[in-house]
């Protein structure tokens, strides 16, 4: 979904990638594993609704995310990471998420590589009736996600039932981005019934783009 050719970010997130769903059958080859490989300067924050993987990098961490979980990894000055189907290597099973990559500030783009693992209450859920919506990051009325970031955003799943509507408040928030099945970009939409999530930025000078790095 990012970045393509018209549209390069939105605010500061600069991939996102939504794989799956996808069934895996028992006994997948290490081929399909995600090799260790490097980054730099951002932060990737991956999200699942199935299935699970086995995160292991150059600081230390080993740790699988499971649905409902985020894996929040800033690189910094320099990480090396994998990502490994080993659950599904072993069973088999679905694999569906989300992995987003978000441009550290430039005041931030030495700080030391860090990984964290969120899930239950540093990811607080909200819904009544035909809407639902767990924060995966960022802030809203006053509800903060437990993951640390380095410019102000908002990033939420948000399950719909059909014909059903949400509104998120206009006046903390400008570039944006809403993807699911179906549904119309703008707040307050109507929608078929589906999944969605939601990515946009708070207006801050500390969330410009990178500068190119030498």
């Amino acid at each position: 979904m990012l970045p393509f050719a018209k549209h390069r970010m939105v605010g500061p997130f600069i991939f996102f990638d939504h794989f799956g769903p996808a069934d895996f059958a028992r006994g997948i080859p290490r081929t399909v594993d995600v090799r260790p490989h490097p980054h730099i300067g951002l932060s990737t924050v991956t999200y699942l609704f199935e299935g699970e993987i086995m995160h292991r990098d150059s600081v230390g961490s080993e740790q699988a995310i499971r649905p409902g979980e985020v894996n929040w990894m800033v690189a910094g000055r320099g990480i090396t990471h994998s990502e490994r189907f080993e659950k599904a290597r072993a069973e088999g099973g679905p694999m569906h998420g989300i992995q987003a990559w978000v441009a550290l500030p430039r005041e931030h783009e030495e700080t030391p590589p860090q990984f964290a693992n969120y899930s239950g209450d540093a990811l607080p859920t909200r819904g009544s009736g035909d809407t639902w919506m767990r924060l995966v990051a960022g802030e809203i009325d006053g509800v903060r996600a437990g993951a640390v970031t380095h410019s102000p955003i908002f990033y939420a799943h948000v399950k719909l039932e059909q014909a059903a509507t949400l509104s998120l408040p206009a006046n903390t928030l400008s570039a944006r981005r809403l993807s699911c099945p179906a549904a119309s970009p703008s707040t307050g939409a109507t929608s078929k019934a589906g999944r969605c999530w939601f990515s946009r930025r708070v207006p801050t000078q500390s969330s410009a783009p990178i500068r190119p790095r030498l």
